[in-house]
């Protein structure tokens, strides 16, 4: 484990954190003892292989003001990304995921080894349009993919340019985890573009009338039906096949349901830790069925997508709408809530079902704005992890990941991480200028994050995997 002392480091940490936190205590939050022993103290080398491309990352302990070097693994487009992101995911069984090119990618050993899967000319029996297609040729990729509760990875793959089968086109990509095998299904989208396609499992059983029925639903968004017209959803529940689902309008006003959301008391199994979707989706699903969308309607009242695939008003038992449109749920029963508001993101958190929130700032006092940022957390091992990307007032943008451990306990962060190299400006969507199109994230069982980034040292954009980390427990065989 390569970990350098600190002296001038430690003075650098002291000007840096002092302008990273300031104002970051919220709440009734008690600041940190002034003498412990650094956290890094306590971490190990959890992985001791040697990886092709292997990096040193700053790392602060909160705490103390306190600054070391820790080891992490570095990986490019060849691991699944294409010029401008990466579509990082974990699963309970510790695979890393990344569709964030043409087709689905992971490994199953931190990174040392990856595969990905490639399409046979023809797709199995059961497609509704069985059309052929040409393995690794159709084209640049933009893909989603998550974990659904039941072990299964639901994933659907855009490819927008021309290629051997035409142009903007979806296949659905769904490992079925009880045959343990990978199937495939070409789908025609009913819009002409939809440029980079967000997907969320909705909780079953599903009794989806006209949809079908299923163990569960994958809903598929456009990356623009938030924004202008609310199309480009499709829905499958047998994760191959998928058919257009429509968004009731933003100013409406259908009955309203009232959904339980306090799960503090349900032991919610481990798997959801993993079933979180990009937060662009805008959505959550709810362990007890359905599909829960925070502040969809213009006046900020909630929608809920209910195991029959129909819409509701949405408010908690007490009446209430969430605070933002960016909630998940872990394994804890915790519903997690982030918002941006200028240069400073809030992390709020629920222990009764969206009735009362505790909340904790991130203020970065030398940004003029966020550029990107996601977050993950896991009950299992009481950890939140926050990845963001600013764009610094004097300078280029900077990726840095805040680390809060026992945030059942405390939400204050107790490690801060420059990712990368931070020496580069970036911009997001279409254009000629150097892009990282958004950010992404996962935690892997072993409480180690997967983070995307971008830095000078490569045109594209990169992701670490975290090596040097505290041991959380037993993990999974």
């Amino acid at each position: 484990m390569s970990m350098k002392r600190p002296g001038r480091t430690a003075i650098i940490a002291l000007i840096v954190v002092s302008q990273l936190l300031a104002g970051c205590m919220g709440g009734d939050e008690k600041p940190a003892e002034s003498i412990r022993a650094p956290i890094f103290d306590s971490f190990s080398l959890i992985d001791s292989s040697p990886h092709e491309d292997p990096r040193n990352f700053t790392t602060t302990d909160l705490g103390i003001n306190l600054t070391t070097e820790l080891d992490w693994a570095v990986f490019g487009n060849e691991e699944g990304g294409n010029c401008c992101e990466h579509y990082l995911a974990t699963t309970k069984e510790g695979l890393i995921l990344n569709f964030g090119g043409e087709y689905p990618t992971w490994s199953e050993d931190r990174g040392h080894t990856w595969e990905e899967y490639i399409p046979s000319v023809f797709s199995q029996i059961g497609c509704l349009e069985p059309k052929p297609t040409a393995p690794g040729q159709e084209g640049l990729g933009e893909g989603s993919i998550v974990q659904a509760t039941n072990g299964d990875l639901i994933s659907m793959g855009w490819f927008p340019y021309p290629s051997t089968s035409g142009a903007d086109q979806f296949y659905a990509f769904l490992y079925d985890a009880e045959a343990e095998e990978w199937q495939w299904c070409f789908n025609r989208t009913p819009e002409p573009f939809y440029d980079r396609s967000w997907q969320v499992e909705v909780i079953g059983p599903i009794n989806g009338g006209i949809y079908g029925s299923g163990e569960y639903a994958s809903l598929v968004i456009s990356n623009f039906w938030h924004q202008v017209q609310n199309v480009g959803g499709q829905i499958s529940t047998d994760g191959l096949n998928y058919d257009y689902f429509g968004f009731p309008d933003r100013d409406s006003n259908p009955d309203t349901m009232e959904v339980d959301l306090n799960f503090v008391d349900a032991d919610l199994g481990v798997e959801w830790d993993f079933t979180k979707p990009h937060k662009e989706m805008r959505a959550f699903p709810v362990p007890s069925g359905g599909l829960y969308f925070p502040n969809y309607f213009v006046n900020g009242d909630d929608a809920y997508v209910d195991t029959s695939l129909n819409w509701w008003k949405a408010t908690t038992l007490e009446g209430n709408s969430l605070p933002t449109e960016y909630c998940a749920f872990d394994s804890s029963g915790a519903l997690h809530c982030l918002q941006a508001v200028g240069t400073t993101l809030q992390h709020m958190v629920s222990w009764d079902g969206g009735e009362n929130f505790t909340t904790q700032n991130y203020t970065h006092e030398s940004a003029s704005e966020i550029e990107e940022w996601e977050w993950h957390s896991q009950g299992e091992n009481d950890l939140f992890v926050l990845a963001v990307r600013y764009q610094e007032a004097g300078g280029p943008d900077k990726d840095v990941a805040y680390h809060a451990r026992e945030y059942s306990e405390s939400l204050v962060p107790d490690q801060m991480t420059w990712i990368g190299l931070g020496d580069i400006d970036s911009t997001s969507g279409a254009g000629q200028d150097i892009r990282f199109d958004f950010a992404s994230m996962g935690i892997l069982p072993d409480g180690g994050a997967v983070i995307a980034y971008h830095d000078n040292s490569d045109p594209d954009p990169l992701f670490g995997v975290e090596l040097t980390l505290p041991v959380y427990g037993p993990q999974p065989q």
